[in-house]
């Protein structure tokens, strides 16, 4: 198993250290739990916008796969929206938390950008062999993590799955929720 192999399998678990020692060495302000949690809501609805377009294929953990090519919606614009929505709810809560303020928020943010490319490496290898030309024109206009401007225009429209799209993303939220809910509580107690 090559290392973006595992990452892969094991991409729900990495945040868990840096989230504990947000929790751990949390010292909020009001004004940083507000700036973070507007960065965090934002990198929530970036991801759940793209999970309503994929559906509960983004929970898969075994083996990289997609039954389709998804170049509309947020993919429109970035290529990986999930991720880019997940960096910002990382950096989101490490902005609430100022947790070992700026130290913890910037390596969280350089261990998320090593991760994630390498796991993109991985699932663009499964997409090129899966979709061919039609990949390769879509990576030439959209780049992986960054936005266009101007959305992509494709022949293969998908439409949004709200039911498997909510049932994909509770976790997140819920996650996301606690988060939030701990560190207003360090917050009222200190």
């Amino acid at each position: 198993m090559t290392l973006s192999q595992f990452l892969f399998r094991n991409r729900s678990y990495t945040p868990l250290p840096f989230i504990i020692v947000m929790i751990v060495f949390a010292q909020p302000t009001l004004t940083s739990i507000l700036v973070g949690f507007v960065v965090a809501a934002l990198g929530e609805a970036l991801r759940a916008s793209g999970v309503f377009y994929v559906g509960s294929e983004t929970r898969v953990t075994g083996e990289v796969g997609a039954s389709k090519l998804v170049t509309s919606g947020p993919f429109a614009f970035v290529r990986n929206p999930l991720y880019v929505g997940n960096i910002l709810i990382y950096l989101g809560i490490g902005i609430m938390s100022l947790a070992l303020w700026p130290w913890l928020q910037v390596i969280a943010l350089v261990w998320f950008l090593f991760q994630y490319t390498l796991i993109v490496k991985e699932e663009e290898g499964f997409l090129r062999e899966k979709f061919g030309q039609e990949f390769d024109d879509y990576c030439a206009r959209v780049p992986r993590f960054l936005f266009r401007l101007t959305p992509y225009r494709s022949w293969n429209p998908v439409s949004i799955d709200w039911s498997a799209g909510w049932k994909s993303e509770v976790r997140t939220l819920q996650a996301f929720a606690a988060a939030t809910l701990i560190i207003l509580i360090i917050w009222i107690l200190r």
